[in-house]
């Protein structure tokens, strides 16, 4: 009996570690797109979730479009590498952090709850500058 209750919490916990892990779903990918996680380098698939610490990674043809759980949209051009580095949101609060990294290519961006709830919750940073997102539409263009 107390194996079966170690194993049915172990199962739970995993579970709920999953779900925690995942912070957005790909609705959209075209030509060449990757999620890279960790060593690991696997094709955007529409479907499949991001999480915190994934980096993005499109060739000349490629864009992907990224929902999160915030409601917050991106979608990233060609030739563009974005790391998510870090994703917190209370769905109970509507408030968390969230910092995006675009070393290059494009980026745009349809702020979600984060930064409707607290300004300065979601930033946007590129080798040359941070961008603190106030509840609004925009483009990030790294040569």
């Amino acid at each position: 009996m107390r194996r079966l209750v170690l194993f049915a919490l172990s199962v739970a916990l995993a579970g709920n570690g999953a779900a925690q892990a995942e912070i957005g779903r790909i609705k959209r990918s075209m030509g060449t797109a990757a999620v890279q996680r960790g060593t690991a380098r696997m094709p955007a698939a529409v479907g499949a979730g991001v999480e915190q610490g994934d980096v993005l990674v499109t060739g000349r043809d490629g864009r992907v479009s990224i929902t999160f759980a915030d409601n917050s949209r991106f979608s990233a051009g060609p030739n563009s590498r974005i790391t998510l580095s870090q994703f917190q949101f209370n769905e109970a609060t509507r408030k968390g952090a969230f910092v995006t990294k675009v070393d290059r290519g494009s980026l745009a961006i349809v702020s979600g709850q984060i930064a409707h709830e607290t300004k300065d919750a979601m930033k946007v940073r590129t080798p040359t500058s941070l961008l603190g997102v106030r509840g609004t539409r925009f483009v990030v263009n790294v040569p």
